[in-house]
């Protein structure tokens, strides 16, 4: 296709402040191990994750993305995406709340000039918020009025990821007077803001998703992040960067998904308890139609992580270069990325749906919990379709179009 691959600069952690990747990977696994003893009973119980949240809180993982002098983590994208698909292995659900906590607490730096990130990220890592809400564009939209020295909101947002346990809120909202989208910060606890727990998905139960009503909600100037404008004569390349790297947080979700099934059916099958041809014994390893099917799954979502490689590495040589980003070399990321995105659904769908094929009829038992990992892949696939991306492929691939600038639900 010759989508190139943008270099991945050095990769030495020298000279770097605060933990390294491998003390990040390691409190991710502890943090996912933690996650996975209770999975079952904590999806069924369906209770909002305020438990789940300090969990991430107590492994340090809310400020992984803040830099080490600012009292963050220090780390990078690279390392968060790893973490999320960690997390998203043990508990999907967590996983996407943890993607879109570092997406939209992330944001300013994308969108917003040094005195801007300061100010909303102090507080955040200090008290290490948790953050909830989107970007996506919704119909109707919210609406930002001038008022005075500064704007209201108003408007309501029918679904949002992690509202039921954010300190702060990042939305999308259009100017009234010109139309145009831009970033907003708001404060949940302000008494204009009402958020409804009035969402009951099949699937991703615990991402804390609800709705959320803005009456007249006085929002400062400063707290106006930065346009979200699709328009090439606003939106500059390493801003446009903002849509393929929250899009890569999705594609981490589904991988970690697809391989936490695979994982679990596995250990499973290794105690015996799902082979079902009658010429063997429970607990042998050669039934030839387990064995295909494991092996189809498993190149299938090794395909898929592979793919995701290429696009990690593309996005994090992309954010190296900065301002000397050009349009044509963002397209090149973006469409590789949504090739990834694509290769991850099919990954997550298949994985999680056929998984249940090896376990058999016990797959129905509601004990086991195994339903958990198709419902939590199959409802984000519904929120986060491909098809869109598959035209974005198709489209760069035959005419060399531009993918449009499109941010993650």
């Amino acid at each position: 296709m010759g989508v190139a691959i943008a270099p991945s600069g050095p990769t030495s952690e020298s000279g770097r402040i605060g933990p390294d990747r491998a003390h990040w990977l390691r409190a991710a696994r502890e943090t996912a191990d933690d996650l996975a003893t209770d999975a079952v009973a904590r999806e069924q119980a369906g209770k909002t994750p305020f438990d789940e949240v300090s969990r991430l809180r107590e492994a340090g993982l809310l400020t992984l993305l803040v830099p080490a002098g600012a009292g963050g983590g220090g780390a990078d994208w690279t390392t968060a995406y790893a973490v999320v698909r960690e997390i998203a292995a043990a508990d999907g659900a967590i996983g996407q709340l943890l993607g879109c906590h570092y997406f939209l607490s992330w944001s300013t730096r994308f969108l917003s000039g040094p005195a801007l990130v300061d100010q909303v990220e102090r507080p955040s890592t200090a008290e290490q918020l948790a953050w909830g809400g989107g970007f996506a564009r919704q119909e109707p939209s919210l609406r930002l009025a001038r008022k005075g020295g500064g704007y209201v909101l108003d408007g309501r947002q029918s679904y949002a990821t992690g509202v039921l346990v954010a300190d702060r809120l990042a939305v999308r909202a259009e100017r009234a007077d010109t139309g145009e989208p831009f970033a907003v910060v708001v404060d949940p606890a302000h008494p204009r803001v009402r958020i409804d727990r009035d969402t009951d998905p099949f699937g991703q139960r615990l991402a804390a998703g609800g709705s959320v009503e803005f009456d007249a909600v006085p929002v400062a100037a400063d707290d106006v992040a930065g346009s979200l404008s699709a328009d090439e004569g606003v939106l500059s390349p390493p801003t446009a960067l903002t849509a393929p790297v929250g899009r890569l947080l999705s594609v981490q979700l589904l991988l970690g998904i697809a391989e936490g099934v695979l994982a679990e059916v596995r250990e499973y099958s290794r105690a015996g308890h799902s082979l079902r041809h009658p010429t063997w014994p429970a607990g042998s390893p050669q039934d030839p139609r387990m064995l295909a099917l494991y092996g189809e799954l498993t190149v299938l979502t090794r395909s898929a992580s592979a793919l995701t490689e290429q696009a990690v590495r593309a996005v994090h040589g992309s954010l190296a270069r900065g301002e000397d980003l050009t349009f044509d070399e963002y397209a090149e990321v973006s469409v590789l990325v949504a090739m990834a995105e694509a290769a991850a659904s099919r990954a997550a769908q298949e994985s999680t749906t056929r998984a249940l094929d090896i376990i058999g009829v016990r797959a129905l038992s509601s004990r086991l919990g195994f339903d958990r990992f198709w419902r939590n892949a199959r409802t984000h696939t519904l929120y986060e379709p491909v098809s869109h991306r598959l035209l974005d492929v198709g489209d760069y691939f035959l005419n060399g179009a531009h993918p449009a600038f499109v941010l993650p639900v």
